[in-house]
């Protein structure tokens, strides 16, 4: 029988294989490493053009909506145009995370 630390470690290593490890990723690297920070600026308060939302702060529920649909093509209106390739390289795991820490701000 498998002690509980062992079967943690057994749940972690297929977690990372499978991808579930991106669920814990660090939202503030993943916004960077993504690219989020050459439109929307540092802290996702500075956009680069007026016509690009401030998204610093949030809901983090509107914000994977927002994402998501721009993914799928469900949303394909003003600059998602602009968004769409970029989400494409952006898991959900990944999206929650950015998410989640935009919404902190």
């Amino acid at each position: 029988m498998m002690n509980k630390k062992s079967l943690f470690g057994a749940v972690v290593a297929v977690g990372m294989v499978f991808g579930a490890g991106s669920a814990m990723a660090d939202g503030a690297q993943l916004y960077q490493s993504k690219t989020c920070m050459s439109c929307h600026g540092a802290n996702g308060d500075a956009p680069i053009t007026p016509m690009y939302p401030k998204i610093g702060g949030q809901n983090a529920a509107y914000l994977i909506q927002q994402m998501k649909d721009i993914k799928s093509g469900a949303r394909n209106n003003g600059q998602t145009a602009a968004m769409k390739g970029i989400m494409a390289a952006v898991s959900d795991e990944e999206i929650e995370a950015i998410a989640n820490w935009l919404a902190t701000l």
